[in-house]
């Protein structure tokens, strides 16, 4: 028994039965369990208790054992004079300043179905892909699970991009442009693109951006790729950046992108060299996804995209390889717009349009699934996984519930902590 699994038991009411007595043997009836407090001071605020015959209005602190309330040293803290209820999972001492005010203790031991205590040690010490695996029942899966965990999602990116916004002056091209490049470079250099994205000013990315050729060679030049040319298309390049460098005093920075445990096809090269043909196909490219309502618009702003023509022969630099063109593939696009577009769409939106949040869940629901280790690892236990809005949630709720054990504040949880009382 935890001290929060106990305060879980008690908000959500979950006991064998409410006949409940003080450690005196008095009925005590819970009229009002009180409201869950996570900050500072007693556990339940402003709750309701009937016991010898009086009706009592006050505050209820949970503790595992009665003796916590003086290793906790409650009594001088004024924050835990208006206690009406001292309750605890078992009972291994008396309280004097508690009994001087007359308040009394209840102790929740036998109430509490065993069966739910070993079910929850399952859960938080098990190591499978998620904790409750071996009493994993899809059919737990609460109403709206999918729509909600979508939505914390996104109020979550939401509140990242507004303090980039605020960082930026509110410009949403801008940091449109830096969340794309963060996108580009997937999970090995994301950070790297950002940095990239950052260190330019967007008012200059807005001036060479027509320019495709010299868009690319500013990227490849701050990557610290054209320092030593190894053919004559680097040379053009190496040029074009110092011309570049010295026309808008950009600062002599240099980031280097990784190339370790990526397929060629997601090389830097190849994404940066992509990202630079999308930017000089699209003079507004904000104004023109914020305009686009639905998934297959946004598709035809991203599936033209593709590296130039020196890629097509190559991954890396000064390297010739059989000829292929460099263009986005569906799953990369399906990534873009996902966790780029529709959040900023979404950023954007929200406090004018209220409606935003049902068009972008029909949104989410009408593309295709992610197929990756999460959503394999769900479907191996008996969960379909048919769109995005069911992905883009399950790797959510992986991510922020599963792999940090936090089961008490999982829906599915509590249903499965539930139905022990149930069956």
């Amino acid at each position: 028994m935890t001290e929060k699994l106990l305060q879980y038991l008690w908000n959500y009411k979950v006991f064998k039965n409410y006949d409940f007595k003080d450690i005196e043997g008095n009925p005590v009836e819970i009229i009002h369990f009180g409201k869950w407090n996570t900050d500072a001071g007693p556990d339940f605020l402003n709750a309701k208790i009937k016991t010898k015959e009086l009706i009592i209005a006050g505050h209820i602190e949970l503790h595992i054992r009665t003796s916590d309330w003086i290793f906790h040293n409650h009594s001088q803290d004024p924050n835990y004079q208006n206690i009406i209820l001292h309750v605890v999972y078992q009972n291994d001492t008396e309280i004097d300043d508690l009994i001087k005010k007359n308040v009394p203790t209840l102790e929740l031991k036998d109430h509490i179905d065993s069966n739910m205590l070993w079910k929850y040690e399952k859960l938080i010490n098990g190591t499978q892909f998620i904790p409750c695996e071996n009493i994993f029942d899809p059919n737990k899966i609460p109403i709206h699970f999918h729509e909600a965990n979508v939505l914390k999602k996104l109020d979550e990116k939401s509140q990242e991009l507004e303090k980039s916004l605020e960082q930026y002056k509110n410009n949403f091209e801008a940091v449109l442009f830096h969340s794309l490049a963060y996108s580009f470079g997937l999970k090995v250099n994301a950070h790297i693109f950002r940095q990239i994205a950052e260190s330019i000013d967007f008012g200059i990315i807005n001036k060479v951006r027509q320019n495709e050729l010299q868009l690319e060679a500013l990227l490849f030049g701050i990557s610290g790729w054209l320092d030593h040319p190894k053919d004559g298309q680097m040379m053009i390049w190496k040029r074009e950046f110092e011309f570049i460098r010295k026309k808008f005093s950009i600062p002599n920075l240099t980031l280097h992108p990784k190339f370790l445990r990526l397929r060629p096809p997601n090389f830097p090269t190849i994404r940066l060299s992509q990202l630079a043909n999308l930017y000089s196909r699209h003079q507004n490219l904000f104004s023109k996804i914020i305009r686009v309502n639905n998934t297959d618009q946004l598709y035809e702003v991203f599936e033209p995209v593709k590296a130039s023509e020196y890629w097509g022969f190559h991954f890396n630099f000064g390297t010739i390889s059989k000829f292929q063109p460099k263009t986005l593939s569906p799953d990369f696009i399906e990534l873009i717009i996902l966790n780029t577009v529709l959040p900023l769409k979404y950023t954007y939106h929200k406090y004018h349009r209220e409606e935003i949040t049902d068009e972008l869940v029909e949104l989410y629901r009408s593309s295709a699934a992610e197929k990756n280790s999460v959503t394999a690892g769900w479907k191996k236990l008996g969960l379909k996984v048919n769109n995005a809005l069911e992905s883009q949630s399950l790797i959510y709720h992986y991510k922020n519930l599963c792999t940090e054990k936090k089961c008490l504040n999982c829906g599915i949880g509590f249903n499965l902590l539930k139905q022990t009382l149930d069956s």
